[in-house]
C-alpha cells in the first residue's frame, strides 16, 4: 500500500504581500493607467474641438433635470466604456471647474453601476453564451439603476 502523501509549501507574510504587490502593480501598469490616460485625452481632445460644449449643450437639459451640469453626461458616457477612464474624465472636469465636489458625489453611484458595461458585458455573455440580442436590455438595466441612483444621491447630496 503507497500513501500519496501531499506535500503543503507554505510561504511566509512577507512573501505573500511581496506576490500580492507584484499583481497590484500589473494591474497599475496595464489596465488602471492606460484607462485613466484615455480619459485625460477624451477630454482634452473634446475641449480642444469644442466638442466637449456642444454636449455639454446637448445634454443639459436631461442633466439639469438631477441637477448636474451637461458635462456630467461626458463622465457617464465615458464610464460606460471604462471605470478608469469614467474617474479620470471626471477628475479632468473637476480640475477644469466644469464638475464641483458634489457633482461627483452625486455621480459616483451611478459610475460605479455603469462602470465599464461595453467590457463586462461582452466578456460575461462572450463566456457564458447567452444569446447577444439581450446585449441592450442589461446595459439599459444598468442605466436605469444608474440614474435612480443619480436621483438618490441628488436627494442626499444636494
Amino acid at each position: 500500500m503507497s500513501e500519496s502523501k501531499k506535500i503543503v509549501e507554505k510561504k511566509l507574510v512577507t512573501d505573500v504581500f511581496i506576490d500580492g504587490a507584484k499583481k497590484g502593480w500589473e494591474i497599475a501598469i496595464n489596465s488602471t493607467l492606460p484607462n485613466l490616460i484615455m480619459a485625460f485625452v477624451i477630454i482634452y481632445a473634446l475641449s480642444l474641438t469644442g466638442a466637449l460644449d456642444l454636449l455639454a449643450f446637448i445634454f443639459k437639459p436631461v442633466m439639469a433635470v438631477f441637477g448636474l451640469p451637461g458635462e456630467a453626461m461626458v463622465v457617464l458616457l465615458t464610464t460606460v466604456l471604462s471605470m478608469g477612464g469614467g474617474v479620470g474624465a471626471a477628475v479632468t472636469l473637476f480640475a477644469s471647474g466644469s464638475l464641483s465636489v458634489e457633482n461627483i458625489a452625486v455621480m459616483a453611484p451611478a459610475m460605479y453601476l455603469m462602470g465599464a458595461k461595453i467590457q463586462y458585458l461582452g466578456r460575461i455573455l462572450g463566456v457564458v453564451g447567452i444569446n447577444m440580442k439581450y446585449l441592450p436590455i442589461m446595459l439599459l438595466i444598468s442605466v436605469i439603476n444608474a440614474f435612480i441612483s443619480i436621483w438618490i444621491m441628488n436627494l442626499l447630496v444636494l
